[in-house]
């Protein structure tokens, strides 16, 4: 039994140990301009610009796209805040004196990452109405949730805690809006 009251506190530290390592080779060989480059791709308008260049194209699931991504978005916002908000985690450059983050985040807390929610939320309605494009858009939400690590902001479970929680906001999202785009 003792071990398991323990078990919080040595996730804590394998998350700890793994987010110094990661971090620090995250940045390599770029010194962390390339995360800042993935990371800026994953905020709001990244996904607005997708739509658009898919309108432009001529994209017939376009128009679904960004009507999903509107409702998913209406759906995830006040989940993402009411789970940062509830649960509190101390961001890892708040947390440790004898680590520097390279961007100061937009909010206090740290788990979920929103960054990756929003990322992987994005890539699971897209690969489900254009699945030729799974592939890149999944890797590319990877990268989101990397980058947030190699920043400085959050540790590897907060990027799996949003990738998680964004594929699973997008099947609520589609599930809501079953009858609604056909």
């Amino acid at each position: 039994m003792k071990w398991l009251m323990q078990l919080p506190m040595q996730l804590q530290r394998v998350d700890e140990i793994s987010f110094f390592w990661l971090s620090r080779h995250l940045r390599r060989p770029s010194g962390g301009s390339l995360a800042r480059w993935i990371s800026k791709s994953g905020d709001g308008y990244g996904y607005l610009i997708f739509c658009l260049l898919a309108f432009a194209i001529g994209d017939a699931d376009a128009g679904a796209l960004l009507t999903l991504l509107l409702l998913g978005f209406l759906i995830e916002l006040p989940v993402y805040w009411l789970l940062k908000n509830t649960l509190r985690r101390t961001r890892p450059y708040e947390r440790s004196a004898k680590f520097t983050s390279l961007i100061k985040a937009s909010d206090k807390f740290s788990f979920p990452s929103g960054h990756t929610t929003a990322a992987f939320m994005f890539a699971s309605l897209c690969a489900t109405l254009m699945p030729s494009l799974s592939l890149l858009v999944f890797a590319w939400a990877g990268l989101i949730g990397l980058s947030r690590i190699a920043l400085g902001v959050h540790y590897p479970t907060d990027i799996l805690a949003g990738a998680a929680l964004g594929t699973g906001l997008a099947s609520f999202t589609l599930v809501a809006a079953n009858g609604w785009l056909v």
